[in-house]
């Protein structure tokens, strides 16, 4: 079940919300300008579905999207708990860090943990099958897969080069849990 938790940057121990009302979750990330929003397939997703049937059973909201916000590429992304460079590629994202566009992702299925260093707060966002989050251009964040990643996700870029990460050389990310 999709989730939000927020903390004190100061005080990460302490919980100031934590709440798994959808509703609730997309009127508090909304008031700091992150997109939240809930898609359904219009076709069965498996974890075997190819790129062509992930972009098909999504291809209205998809489109919808693009128009909205100009996005120029789209991709799929997919992680499984035997990739051999899991270890590697979560230790990558783990660092806070922001893009100069907004980073776009809806989860086809599985699960990631989206991090954003909003003011004095963190913003703590759990994305599960058919969320989609889109995090403002130069917001400090980072993700969390979990040690055993498996997931499947649509990103939508304004570029075309993909996902480029600038890092902020912040520690906070290191004070706050992540996923297991």
């Amino acid at each position: 079940m999709s989730s939000l938790r927020i903390f004190s940057v100061n005080q990460p121990q302490d919980l100031c919300l934590q709440t798994e009302d959808v509703t609730l979750i997309t009127e508090k990330l909304q008031q700091k300008g992150v997109r939240f929003e809930q898609w359904q397939a219009a076709a069965p997703i498996t974890a075997d579905s190819t790129t062509e049937q992930v972009m098909a059973a999504y291809a209205d909201d998809i489109t919808r999207l693009k128009q909205q916000q100009g996005y120029i590429t789209v991709d799929v992304i997919s992680l499984s708990p035997n990739h051999p460079d899991k270890a590697t590629l979560r230790q990558k994202f783990l660092d806070e860090h922001i893009h100069t566009e907004d980073e776009v992702r809806f989860f086809v299925r599985g699960q990631g943990l989206f991090c954003l260093h909003l003011d004095d707060e963190v913003y703590q966002v759990l994305c599960q099958q058919n969320d989609l989050i889109s995090v403002p251009a130069n917001t400090p964040h980072w993700f969390d897969m979990g040690t055993e990643p498996d997931f499947t996700a649509i990103r939508l870029f304004n570029n075309t080069e993909g996902w480029v990460a600038h890092f902020t050389g912040a520690t906070l990310s290191r004070q706050f849990p992540l996923l297991d």
